[in-house]
């Protein structure tokens, strides 16, 4: 299969993707994108949007939030009306779609959604993308002021959100969709679709419903890599961890003798490897120390985490698994699923070999980045314990000086098509 092949993976699948692993940033909220995606749909329904701009509407929702990556930037974004910082995580988003041609209709809604519908005048902005961007501005302020009462009062309560949307009617809002706000709620199965389970199975059903677009594997690789800048974002210690993994494991693929096509998919596999780490809280990402039994437990979730988001994305299959078992091992003594050997896949192996190669040349909060021979003194040690494959260790062994230099992102011959992309600031 070519860089151009057509793979049975549905864009909205991947859309769903995203949006699950950001609104894992959440932590305790994992919904939000989901109900902004259903609270403007609901409206575009009320406004009477085209079947075209209501399923356009919905995928916005869902990606909206694209350039949260922290639990800060989150906590900001929920707990202030008008956060003065918003506006960086939506240049974040805009960069990160406006050159992925799929996703590309997204980008300049996104970078304007929590711009006041007062203060367009004088911006280069479609008509389009000025309402589209304005209902997500309006559906996520909804979202925010009801989120605390889902779960008990929301029947109740929803006339003070009401009542709090209204005053902000043409400054932040748009007037007519200030007025299909206070009819559609109205409705209290409005209300009550929001509960965690209602929305769940809302997107779950829109999910069902196919894209016209089928991505080719040089689109999944690009998408893929949107979203390794997602997670990579989540503490400084890890920026660009999930780039060196991938670049490290394709070339041990090759190495290892296995064809292109394999090659490609293992480095797709690795760019999504850790995407569960989004569920991860800041503090213990970013700990100056040894993790303690109860930080240890809630970071050995986040393969499991990992599954879960790419597991459901039709087509993508084996990849799901390969990314998911970079914590495991040939002894059974990784986690969180023990797999047999028989079930250990070498292309999960080079993930996993990769992986540890890697995070040990890159500096952590508790630690410098390790110099070759401590690397390579590790890995010996992790081949004799049983953990790592051999063969794939002894491949890195014969070839550290590249392995070493991809690891830390230094070798001129990787990674040069995500530096524009890795290195550009948001100010």
């Amino acid at each position: 299969m070519s860089a151009t092949s057509t793979l049975n993976i549905d864009l909205r699948q991947m859309i769903m993707a995203i949006e699950a692993a950001v609104s894992l940033v959440g932590m305790n909220d994992t919904d939000h994108g989901k109900r902004v995606g259903y609270i403007a749909s609901q409206l575009g329904r009320e406004l009477g949007f085209s079947e075209h701009d209501l399923q356009y509407v919905f995928e916005l929702g869902l990606l909206h939030d694209c350039g949260v990556s922290t639990e800060q930037m989150h906590s900001n974004l929920v707990n202030h009306f008008d956060w003065e910082d918003a506006h960086i995580h939506c240049e974040i988003g805009y960069r990160l779609l406006k050159d992925f041609e799929p996703l590309s209709k997204f980008a300049s809604p996104i970078l304007y959604h929590h711009t006041p519908w007062n203060q367009f005048d004088g911006i280069d902005i479609s008509a389009h993308d000025v309402r589209m961007a304005n209902l997500i501005f309006l559906s996520d302020r909804i979202d925010v002021m009801a989120a605390a009462h889902y779960k008990t009062d929301i029947l109740l309560a929803r006339k003070e959100v009401v009542r709090s949307i209204a005053q902000y009617s043409g400054t932040y809002f748009n007037p007519q969709f200030v007025d299909a706000f206070i009819q559609l709620e109205k409705s209290e199965a409005f209300w009550i679709a929001l509960e965690d389970r209602h929305i769940t199975r809302y997107v779950w059903d829109m999910g069902q419903l196919k894209s016209d677009v089928v991505l080719t594997l040089s689109q999944l690789k690009q998408l893929s890599m949107i979203m390794a800048y997602i997670v990579d974002q989540k503490s400084p210690f890890t920026a660009q961890h999930s780039v060196r993994v991938a670049d490290l494991a394709k070339y041990l693929a090759s190495a290892y003798g296995l064809s292109s096509e394999q090659c490609q998919k293992i480095e797709v596999a690795s760019l999504l490897h850790d995407l569960g780490k989004l569920h991860t809280p800041d503090y213990i990402l970013e700990k100056a120390g040894p993790l303690n039994h109860i930080e240890r437990s809630i970071m050995d979730q986040h393969s499991y985490e990992t599954y879960e988001i790419l597991r459901h994305i039709r087509g993508l299959g084996e990849l799901a698994v390969w990314a998911a078992y970079h914590h495991e091992g040939l002894n059974q003594c990784g986690y969180p699923f023990h797999p047999s050997e028989r079930d250990f896949s070498v292309e999960a192996r080079i993930i996993a070999v990769a992986d540890v190669f890697q995070a040990l040349v890159q500096s952590r909060p508790y630690r410098k980045g390790m110099e070759m021979a401590q690397v390579l003194s590790i890995l010996d040690e992790m081949t004799e314990s049983g953990k790592l494959d051999k063969s794939i260790v002894g491949l890195a062994k014969k070839n550290s000086d590249v392995c070493f230099r991809i690891a830390e992102g230094t070798d001129p011959k990787h990674n040069q098509g995500y530096i524009d992309l890795f290195q550009k600031k948001v100010h």
